[in-house]
């Protein structure tokens, strides 16, 4: 077993070595975002933690509802444009938003010319699913990993 450290500097965690779980038509939305997993270093089952970096034109995700999992996003560094289903929003360092399960669809948009930085935090609660409602894409938790889907049903083949 791995010992798990009692803290560390955030900026310093290691990046997800992967940039996107998207299927390839739809991990260039995303392309150069850095996500850094702080919750998995300290071996946290319950909800996951990341400090997440928007360089200029880049977005947190592709507009996105869960069926299950409640998203908080913190603010640090630059303005964020809010995407959600009552329009845009702009949100800068030391502001905060929620997002409850079952809710609306929402992302982050970095539009600006300095990179934005943000704290992320969602439980894992299991059997979740996501909607991209302006996307031909579905997702699946499946046995804690992601599944996605055309809206048709069919699997992506990566």
């Amino acid at each position: 077993m791995t010992k798990k450290p009692a803290a560390i500097v955030a900026a310093e965690a290691p990046p997800r070595t992967k940039p996107s779980i998207y299927p390839a038509a739809f991990a260039p939305s995303v392309a150069g975002r850095v996500k850094q997993p702080l919750g998995d270093l300290f071996g946290l089952t319950n909800f996951g933690v990341n400090l997440t970096r928007l360089p200029p034109g880049c977005a947190s995700a592709l507009r996105h509802a869960h069926t299950v999992q409640d998203e908080f996003v913190y603010v640090l560094e630059g303005i964020a444009t809010l995407r959600d289903d009552d329009g845009d929003t702009q949100v800068s360092a030391g502001m905060c938003a929620g997002f409850k399960a079952g809710g609306g669809a929402h992302q982050l948009l970095n539009l600006g010319d300095q990179d934005v930085v943000y704290l992320e935090v969602g439980d894992r609660n299991p059997g979740d699913s996501v909607d991209y409602p302006d996307d031909d894409l579905a997702a699946r938790n499946i046995d804690g990993a992601w599944r996605f889907f055309h809206k048709n049903g069919a699997p992506y083949d990566e």
